[in-house]
């Protein structure tokens, strides 16, 4: 399995269960803990978990588990570790507050909509 097809997955999962403002950050040569980031928001803690779960079932019907998931009973910040992927799925007011794309300024954003969703 490759890394960019669990990527477009995982995207199309979060987009199908409405996830908003979907941003796939290159962490390539910028972080060794993960090829790409995905973050995402919704806007209450029940639809942060249900694009949460939704990603664990499409990963597992791909034979990849999640090796570990944080914040899931609060709903405010999950973060989701895929391996060569790490998902951060937030409630739209503290993704606002912490503001990822921000601190990760210096990496590429990737367009995996648009192939997910042609």
């Amino acid at each position: 399995m490759s890394t960019e097809k669990l990527l477009d997955t995982l995207v199309k999962a979060a987009d199908d269960k409405r996830a908003e403002d979907i941003v796939v950050l290159n962490m390539k040569g910028l972080s060794l803990i993960a090829d790409y980031f995905i973050i995402c928001h919704a806007n209450s803690g029940k639809q942060v978990q249900a694009i949460s779960r939704e990603m664990k079932d499409v990963s597992e019907e791909m034979g990849i588990d999640v090796k570990k998931v944080e914040g899931f009973d609060e709903g405010k910040w999950i973060l989701m570790d895929f391996g060569d992927v790490i998902a951060h799925i937030f409630h739209r007011d503290e993704r606002s507050y912490y503001n990822l794309e921000k601190l990760w300024g210096d990496a590429p954003m990737i367009d995996v909509l648009s192939r997910v969703n042609p």
